[in-house]
């Protein structure tokens, strides 16, 4: 109980009057407060003053009483409504207290220890995680604005210049592209290249706006479960250098994706999968372990009410080789065939009756078109030939086809295609080549 609540439950120590008004009458009796030498002896005065006494006594026992009484009742009520604490309570509710602050405080502890050794590096890598903003102009009148942001990582500064490696859906169609700081500095950056593909984008910038640079490690050693952090800017720059905390879900995930814009996969990627929040603005962004170490560039997420938690990132050992191409070259250069082609379940009918196969042979890819000059055209490929497989692995899928061509095989080298041609099978031998993809 607190001083007030003292100060408000004080009895007061003046004396009360009798309310039988007993006092009055013993005043005029004069003999009424004469008292015997012996011990015990009754009051020298008649039977009714003797009453009138009596009645004092009970009515200042009764009104002490009720005076007592009071302030309990009162202390009861308060405490039935909580006011005032009951003591069993104060323990409880101490001890509850005192839990929830001591897991509290366990739980940052732990937390600054498990980040004591990393803090710093992973402060570091924050700073290296900048924004990228793509500006479009809406018509010649007027000035380019932003169309969407996303996320971008410093990854080299050299001879006067520094590089940043970002998703190509984030530059995609950008006329400008400006970069912002996790100090909110501002500079234009140029597009060196991108990969629809892979999903990645190289940029350049004045390397003079530049104090730190990521440090890039390796995917090729991760486990699932590992700590693992994905750093960004979500939902625009406004939560710029935004870092969640996550673990490795899982790794070498296979993920379809359309980068023709026509509702079909046409491309299979191969990423990490984590449970580390990504949000719209954190793709091209960071995923880094605990020691601080680039592993991954955030690419996707699984965007359904139903599901939270899967988010991918392309491995770092991944996208290097494509950095370096795009960053040299500004293109990615891949082996191709020269030809446009469809599964048979998506030819057109009216083109159907060109298509001769054996009951047996379920599906491949069908030839629409042969590009002149190219090493389809010089191995003899023709319109309408049904491609069944390359080198001995079955073709049913653009997927298949692009995995085979771009994955498992490289400019200069002989592929062998196995085809149907009239109902009959054919085995030509294709020198690939060079082309940007």
């Amino acid at each position: 109980m607190n001083q007030d609540d003292n100060k408000s439950f004080e009895q007061s120590t003046e004396e009360q009057p009798n309310i039988d008004g007993s006092t009055e009458e013993t005043e005029k009796n004069p003999t009424a407060n004469q008292q015997t030498d012996e011990p015990g002896a009754p009051l020298r005065n008649n039977e009714g003053d003797t009453q009138k006494k009596k009645g004092f006594t009970w009515s200042a026992f009764f009104s002490g009483m009720l005076g007592g009484l009071v302030p309990i009742v009162v202390v009861v009520v308060l405490m039935m409504n909580n006011i005032i604490p009951l003591p069993f309570s104060d323990i409880e509710d101490s001890n509850t207290t005192n839990k929830e602050n001591t897991e509290k405080t366990e739980v940052i502890t732990t937390t600054a220890k498990e980040d004591a050794q990393t803090s710093s590096d992973i402060s570091e890598v924050s700073k290296a995680v900048v924004g990228v903003v793509n500006l479009q102009q809406a018509n010649i009148w007027e000035p380019s604005e932003e169309i969407g942001s996303g996320s971008g990582i410093v990854y080299k500064k050299k001879d006067g210049k520094a590089y940043i490696v970002t998703n190509e859906h984030v530059v995609q169609d950008a006329q400008e592209v400006e970069i912002v700081f996790y100090d909110d500095k501002r500079v234009n950056a140029r597009v060196l290249g991108t990969d629809k593909l892979t999903d990645l984008a190289v940029l350049e910038i004045d390397g003079k706006h530049v104090d730190t640079v990521a440090n890039l490690g390796s995917s090729e050693d991760l486990k699932v479960g590992e700590t693992v952090y994905a750093i960004g800017n979500p939902l625009g720059i406004e939560f710029a250098n935004s870092l969640t905390k996550g673990i490795i879900s899982g790794l070498n995930r296979s993920i379809s994706v359309d980068t023709s814009g026509n509702g079909q996969p046409d491309w299979i990627t191969e990423v990490i999968q984590t449970d580390a929040a990504i949000n719209p603005g954190n793709s091209g962004g960071a995923l880094v372990d605990a020691d601080g170490n680039v592993i991954g560039i955030n690419s996707m997420k699984v965007a359904r009410q139903a599901v939270e938690g899967i988010g991918f990132a392309i491995p770092i050992d991944s996208a290097l080789p494509i950095m370096n191409q795009l960053e040299t070259n500004g293109e990615v250069s891949r082996p191709y065939i020269g030809i446009s082609s469809a599964p048979l379940s998506q030819v057109p009918p009216q083109y159907r009756n060109q298509i001769v196969l054996p009951n047996d042979i379920e599906g491949g890819m069908v030839i629409a078109s042969v590009e002149a000059g190219s090493p389809a055209d010089k191995a003899g490929l023709q319109q309408f030939d049904i491609i069944t497989k390359i080198n001995g692995n079955d073709v049913t899928s653009i997927l298949e086809l692009r995995k085979l061509l771009y994955s498992e095989a490289n400019a200069g080298e002989e592929i062998k295609v196995e085809l149907y041609r009239d109902g009959k099978k054919q085995n030509v031998q294709l020198k690939l080549v060079k082309r940007s993809v």
